[in-house]
């Protein structure tokens, strides 16, 4: 089984924490969040992967660091690492097809600015799954259409009259994904384009129009991280599953408490320092960072900072923060000062 991940995009919408950093490699719950998605989906597929094929963006951005941190990924799976380049954003479908020379046999694609919590089987009659998630605003997304015998026959973007409740959330199974790329190559040579670019959807509508069979695979939680406020609740949510689970230590063991208090679900990383303080619940804090005199909770702060009196909740802070104030909701990009 191969995981395929097009991570090539840099983010814009949680801006300015991606100036610095790639999304899928903004941390949730203390890892970043390509880290959780792709080991979620091996839990859930529950076969051996043998490769994890990633498809990267411009070097400049995703530069080496980004390829180690993803090789160590692939391997920490027994798979081999394979990386791409987008050189252009020409859509979904162009940067599957970056990847071409990884593109047969069995294989889930996955875009890495979502994280997901599912237990279920492929069904073996289908040529593909589409993963889905059930939602109360149908006409906000792109759906699928079901016949009779759950069998997917149309994928409808943001309806305007009612085709289903299940939501495509970015996860694709493929028995062959040699057979998408098929298809895909002739979405490239037709020149099918939306917006200026290439879509997995007319692929997989070529496929359904030959007869392949989609079936749907539904979650139990879909969490997106496309702006600060999502990012923060899916940083929430994943504290708690995890705190459920008990398979990850949430809590370093080298962590300073002086006159502090923890209110689980948190992450505390490595030679944190907290003074004065309450944390919790559902902060996340990364290694190396101080926090003196402060009231915090719903928050996601990273690397190395310095944060001092303030009381925080609903709060995004980047690395290298230095920070004392009294706001109340803030979204902080790295390497700033606020005092």
């Amino acid at each position: 089984m191969k995981i395929i991940v097009p991570m090539a995009g840099r983010g814009s919408r949680l801006r300015p924490h991606t100036l610095t950093v790639p999304k899928p490699l903004i941390p949730i719950a203390g890892q970043p969040i390509v880290h959780r998605l792709v080991k979620d989906i091996a839990k859930v597929i529950a076969e051996p992967i043998d490769e994890v094929a990633f498809i990267l963006g411009d070097p400049a951005f995703f530069g080496d660091d980004v390829v180690e941190s993803l090789t160590a990924l692939a391997h920490s799976l027994g798979a081999k690492a394979s990386i791409y380049r987008q050189d252009k954003p020409l859509g979904t479908g162009h940067a599957i097809m970056c990847a071409e020379n990884s593109l047969e046999g069995p294989a889930v694609v996955a875009y890495a600015d979502t994280l997901i919590r599912a237990n279920f089987t492929l069904d073996e009659e289908a040529d593909a799954v589409i993963w889905t998630k059930k939602v109360e605003n149908p006409e906000a997304y792109g759906v699928v259409n079901l016949n009779a015998n759950n069998e997917i026959i149309e994928l409808v973007e943001k309806p305007t009259t009612f085709v289903s409740n299940q939501a495509v959330i970015g996860i694709y199974y493929f028995k062959d994904i040699a057979v998408l790329k098929n298809k895909l190559q002739e979405v490239l040579a037709e020149n099918l384009m939306h917006g200026g670019e290439y879509q997995i959807n007319d692929g997989i509508k070529k496929m359904m129009a030959e007869g392949k069979i989609f079936k749907t695979g539904t979650v139990d939680e879909w969490m997106d991280c496309g702006n600060k406020n999502v990012t923060v609740e899916t940083n929430g949510k994943m504290l708690h599953f995890i705190q459920q689970d008990g398979e990850e230590q949430l809590i370093a063991n080298n962590i300073k408490l002086e006159n502090s208090k923890i209110i689980e679900p948190c992450y505390i990383g490595e030679n944190v320092q907290l003074i004065n303080t309450t944390i919790g619940p559902n902060v996340s804090v990364g290694n190396n960072t101080t926090i003196e005199n402060a009231t915090i909770k719903n928050s996601l702060i990273q690397t190395h900072s310095k944060i001092k009196n303030v009381q925080l909740n609903n709060a995004m802070i980047g690395n290298y923060v230095n920070y004392n104030g009294a706001f109340k909701t803030i979204s902080i990009g790295d390497y700033s000062t606020l005092e």
